[in-house]
């Protein structure tokens, strides 16, 4: 009866063996699931960065667009100037709401951390300092 509870029970050196195979499955799916999260988070910062340059763009067209709105309202005192300045406060609104979307994409990618494969590592060196204990 001794010899079939030896042969059910695995050895110390089969047990450190598969822990060792366990722990680098273990690194291995922690490193991908961090670079899923980073690939993430950069997509959002570039996505965040776009838009805060065609804020800035389109900003800029209504600096532009003011400069030509105060030039036709000197030069003509009829609605030329008056549909330049529509134009120009629409561009503005546009570089407010853009500009705004922008800030908000790069607040949700920063900081660039792994925040989910960090609380998943710290979660299993909890299990197994737990199990360690038993």
């Amino acid at each position: 009866m001794n010899e079939v509870k030896q042969q059910a029970e695995p050895s110390a050196g089969e047990l450190v063996g598969k822990l060792g195979e366990q722990v680098s499955r273990l690194v291995r799916d922690e490193m991908a699931l961090a670079k899923v999260e980073l690939r993430d988070k950069a997509k959002q910062a570039g996505l965040g960065a776009a838009l805060g340059g065609t804020a800035g763009i389109l900003a800029w067209f209504a600096v532009g667009t003011l400069v030509a709105a105060a030039v036709a309202g000197l030069a003509v005192v009829l609605p030329v100037w008056a549909a330049a300045l529509v134009v120009a406060g629409v561009l503005l609104v546009l570089a407010a709401v853009a500009g705004a979307v922008a800030a908000s994409k790069v607040r949700q990618a920063t900081p660039p951390i792994p925040e989910q494969a960090i609380k998943s590592t710290r979660r299993d060196v909890a299990t197994v300092k737990e199990s360690a204990h038993r």
